[in-house]
């Protein structure tokens, strides 16, 4: 994890035996990003819905939620890819650590057929934002996160977890304006 940042600590509690956040005094959007959403800034293609999904970030809109897999992809990152997302100000930021429950889950999608072994740090990112309550995940990984959306909510439930709206950047609802 970047060492500038600090973790945060979720408000959790034990439901039936899962994990979830109720730190509901904060009524803004909390947003899951995957390491996709911040490489594709840059990008000619993704660029425009990528900056208005970022200055709406910027400008307080809805609350980002990084985690530490997003952490250790970003440490592989050259600088112009991370400068967007370091300069961001932390209390827009709720920081999300990976625990036993988060890799079982993850590890739970591939077993289940979701997406092969290859993937498990796209598993990672759902998992942790399923534990976490995260209003979206948001991704530009349309082949192993995006479109798979199904599956990976079909695995929560028949586990007991809730479901997670996930979509890229250009279907997210900062972009249209109802978040």
């Amino acid at each position: 994890m970047n060492s500038s940042r600090k973790t945060s600590l979720l408000t959790l509690t034990e439901r039936e035996g899962k994990m979830y956040n109720t730190g509901m005094e904060n009524k803004k959007k909390r947003i899951y990003v995957d390491t996709t959403v911040v490489y594709g800034a840059p990008r000619k293609e993704f660029s425009q819905d990528s900056k208005r999904f970022w200055q709406a970030a910027r400008n307080g809109e809805f609350v980002i939620i990084a985690s530490d897999v997003l952490d250790k992809e970003l440490k592989r990152a050259p600088a112009h890819i991370r400068a967007g997302f370091d300069a961001l100000p932390e209390s827009l930021i709720e920081r999300v650590e990976s625990t036993d429950e988060s890799n079982a889950l993850a590890t739970q999608y591939i077993a289940e057929g979701v997406v092969d072994k290859a993937n498990l740090d796209d598993c990672k990112h759902i998992a942790l934002a399923t534990l976490a309550n995260a209003d979206a995940l948001v991704s530009w990984n349309f082949g192993h996160i995006v479109y798979r959306r199904a599956g990976y909510n079909d695995v929560n439930e028949k586990l007991g977890y809730p479901r997670i709206r996930i979509q890229s950047p250009n279907q997210s609802e900062v972009n249209h304006e109802s978040m």
